[in-house]
């Protein structure tokens, strides 16, 4: 587990990368810091990463601002976990809205 990354959850949606910087860059030097957003509405998911330069600041950002209200929501910092393997592509899973149970089930709407 990389000591130095945290994971920064529960953030208002308006927050961008550049205001997740600026909120965390009193704890010491960032390295990297993302806001993930959806490809395909670019809206922000809530979440993001900060990386720090030293483990010091990671850990005392961590324990400072877990918890703490921005914007009116109490956001969640835990240090980041190794991303998991995902199974590879393909293209062969399951589709909501061919099988059943999603809006756009044909045969739904053909059944009268």
């Amino acid at each position: 587990m990389d000591k130095k990354k945290l994971f920064v959850g529960s953030l208002p949606w308006s927050l961008s990368s550049q205001s997740l910087k600026d909120l965390f860059s009193p704890f010491g030097e960032i390295v990297d810091v993302v806001v993930i957003s959806d490809s395909a509405t670019g809206r922000s998911k809530g979440f993001g990463f900060v990386t720090f330069s030293t483990e010091e600041s990671a850990d005392k950002a961590q324990k400072e601002m877990n918890e703490k209200e921005v914007e009116g929501r109490n956001i969640i910092v835990n240090f980041a976990k190794p991303r998991e393997e995902r199974p590879g592509g393909g293209g062969g899973g399951f589709r909501r809205d061919n099988f059943g149970g999603g809006r756009n089930n044909n045969f739904r709407k053909n059944r009268r």
